[in-house]
């Protein structure tokens, strides 16, 4: 069993956000395997048959740790085998990166699941949002993808969601040989 969590926060106005880019994967994900949503006091949750179970918390995004480990107890997942996507500002719009652990990167989403998980150590698929200025970056996370932008972010969503059901039938390491940039100096991640 595999756990995929995708991060965002709840509500209409983050619809279509740079922030909820975690979100619209997974809702991708449940309608090509015909998952059904079920609303849970922390969370959204839908079975993707035998194989995997779909989370998208409802805490906000910098609470998804709790929702996350719950969920993770529930099901009996051992965290090498939660698999959390999220947006990422540091890499240019359109990119995947999937790592099997590590630093938060900055990211509040991620700084929660590891404080509440006791570890760093679980895989990651980051799904590049391209970079605002520190200044600005609240608002640039928050923000509605741009017209130029949509073709980009919907083309990286339909990877993103390869690239899950990659991790969830051959794991990690098939995910990451696929999905990350065979020219990129830190895609071989451990």
């Amino acid at each position: 069993m595999k756990l995929i969590a995708g991060l965002g926060n709840p509500g209409a106005q983050y619809e279509w956000t740079r922030h909820n880019v975690g979100f619209e994967v997974l809702e991708d994900l449940a309608a090509r395997h015909a998952a059904t949503w079920s609303k849970k006091p922390d969370a959204e949750v839908a079975r993707w048959g035998q194989d995997a179970v779909l989370v998208k918390p409802q805490t906000f995004m910098n609470l998804s740790g709790s929702a996350v480990q719950r969920w993770a107890h529930f099901y009996k997942v051992g965290f090498e085998d939660v698999l959390v996507v999220v947006d990422d500002v540091n890499l240019e719009a359109g990119r995947l990166r999937i790592r099997r652990g590590g630093s938060a990167g900055g990211h509040n989403g991620l700084k929660s699941i590891i404080a509440a998980l006791g570890t760093d150590q679980f895989p990651r698929l980051r799904v590049g949002v391209g970079g605002g200025t520190k200044r600005e970056l609240s608002s640039h996370v928050l923000g509605k993808f741009s017209a130029d932008e949509e073709a980009v972010i919907e083309a990286a969503i339909e990877k993103a969601v390869e690239a899950v059901e990659v991790f969830v039938a051959e794991g990690s390491s098939a995910a990451m040989n696929r999905y990350n940039r065979k020219d990129d100096k830190t895609a071989e991640d451990n």
